[in-house]
């Protein structure tokens, strides 16, 4: 009876070392019995009680502690992360900085070879919602970023039964932009954001599109519902590789087209700047010898250097654009118009008291310059009636004869008894009233050529709106 109980001993004893020599085999902690693994690509993790008893985080405990590495089987063979994005806003588009502001959602999705489940055994569990803090995450970045990642923490990340993963990121992108102002406010844009890896080269990760461009571009211009300054019109993209040193990484490029709304500047800039033109014009209709014309237009002129000091702040700061050249332009009208508005009020003052010669090549010119008008017919003009020229178009300046008297002829002197001497003085009356209505014609085609150029540069003005408005 003892030596039966001895065996038995011994043969439990025996069991026993046994056992603890076939430990590393048999007594493998739980985590490793739940992630069946197997040569090749066979990773399977025990699911059961899911859908009764929730899910154990045990059972992924070997997959997160591979999330430091790249998740395929066999390591010589690159991974495939297949992005999108989804434009949801315009934030600020800034000039002087080259800089565009908006918000993104980045989709990044990729398979993870170990990790697997059936469905069936798991209550039909197809989908698990894992933080992406435990899982190996692709380190895709913008290379136009220009300021700090405000991504916030305690992402999660979509897992499928398949090992196939989806990541969804928010992002507010500062990106760096070649801005070109120089039809401002009637600007298109066109920035670019490139998605590339920071650490791995194409022989460790290829990058490719989860959605086609014309996908990405409805979607984000159904979510950009705000009547803010920008309009998307257009994503392109385009995939290339970067040579550094002797690695070459994945890029795809992405070219967001987009333009501004010139409303708010075409009622804010342009059409108060344009009345004020049109007024300015309108004041040729003033007699140019009249005391109100000149401080008319020094009133006007006055203003629109108001309206430019208000207006400065909605100029973009940078770069020299077209509606800036514009009020140049204005205001280069404007002064002008004053000048010619007192050299006119000089000459007629001058003519009137002790008119000078007419110079050979002003009286030519002034010749071929009626001529040219007779060809336009214009309204005809008291006080260039008696004159061989051609009347000009706009009202405003007396008769000759009104400024200097009228002198009798030769005739009438003889009947009223005139010596000689008393003709000779005549002669010179009549020879200075000549040249009086010279004087005035000038006067009177300078304010014409004026008032056309006016003319000129308003019709281009308004038909260079119109063509940049509606291309």
């Amino acid at each position: 009876m003892e030596r039966a109980w001895l065996h038995q001993e011994r043969f439990l004893l025996g069991l026993i070392l046994h056992l603890l020599l076939q430990g590393p085999s048999l007594g493998t902690p739980l985590t490793e019995s739940l992630l069946s693994t197997g040569r090749g690509d066979t990773f399977t993790i025990n699911c059961s009680g899911f859908d009764q008893d929730g899910v154990d985080p045990a059972a992924f405990q070997a997959v997160f502690d591979r999330k430091a590495f790249r998740p395929v089987v066999n390591y010589s063979i690159p991974i495939q992360v297949n992005i999108s994005f989804t434009m949801s806003a315009i934030l600020e588009v800034n000039e002087q900085l080259q800089l565009m502001t908006s918000f993104l959602w980045l989709n990044v999705i990729w398979y993870n070879q170990f990790i697997r489940w059936n469905p069936e055994e798991c209550g039909g569990i197809r989908t698990l919602s894992i933080v992406a803090e435990n899982l190996w995450i692709p380190d895709i970045f913008i290379r136009e970023f220009m300021d700090v990642d405000q991504t916030p923490s305690g992402l999660m990340a979509y897992v499928n039964s398949d090992g196939r993963i989806k990541y969804d990121k928010p992002m507010q992108v500062v990106s760096l932009c070649d801005l070109d102002i120089f039809y401002f406010p009637f600007d298109e844009q066109n920035c670019t954001l490139t998605f590339s890896s920071f650490i791995y080269t194409v022989e460790n990760m290829v990058l490719g599109m989860e959605k086609e461009v014309w996908e990405i571009l409805n979607t984000s211009q159904n979510l950009i519902q705000s009547k803010g300054e920008w309009v998307l019109l257009g994503i392109y993209q385009r995939a290339m590789k970067m040579t550094v040193d002797t690695g070459q990484y994945d890029q795809i490029i992405f070219y967001v087209d987009i333009r501004r709304r010139p409303t708010l500047y075409v009622i804010n800039l342009l059409v108060p700047s344009s009345f004020l033109i049109a007024i300015d014009a309108l004041s040729f209709y003033l007699p140019a010898e009249s005391q109100t014309r000149a401080p008319f237009k020094m009133t006007l002129l006055l203003g629109y250097n108001v309206f430019l000091l208000m207006m400065n702040d909605i100029l973009p700061d940078s770069g020299t654009p077209l509606i800036s050249i514009y009020f140049a332009l204005c205001l280069s009208m404007m002064v002008l118009s004053l000048l010619e508005t007192i050299f006119i009020s000089y000459m007629l003052h001058l003519a009137t008291t002790q008119p000078p010669p007419m110079p050979r090549w002003l009286h030519s010119l002034l010749l071929h310059g009626t001529r040219a008008m007779k060809c336009c017919p214009t309204v005809p003009q008291k006080g260039t009636k008696g004159l061989d020229l051609a009347p000009a178009h706009l009202p405003g300046l007396k008769d000759p004869v009104e400024l200097v008297g009228k002198v009798p002829d030769r005739r009438e002197a003889e009947l009223h008894g005139c010596p000689g001497s008393t003709m000779a003085r005549q002669e010179d009356e009549a020879q200075k009233q000549h040249l009086v209505g010279l004087w005035v014609q000038f006067s009177h085609m300078m304010d014409s050529l004026l008032f056309r150029l006016y003319l000129l540069f308003m019709a281009t003005f308004v038909i260079t709106v119109i063509v940049l408005w509606n291309t």
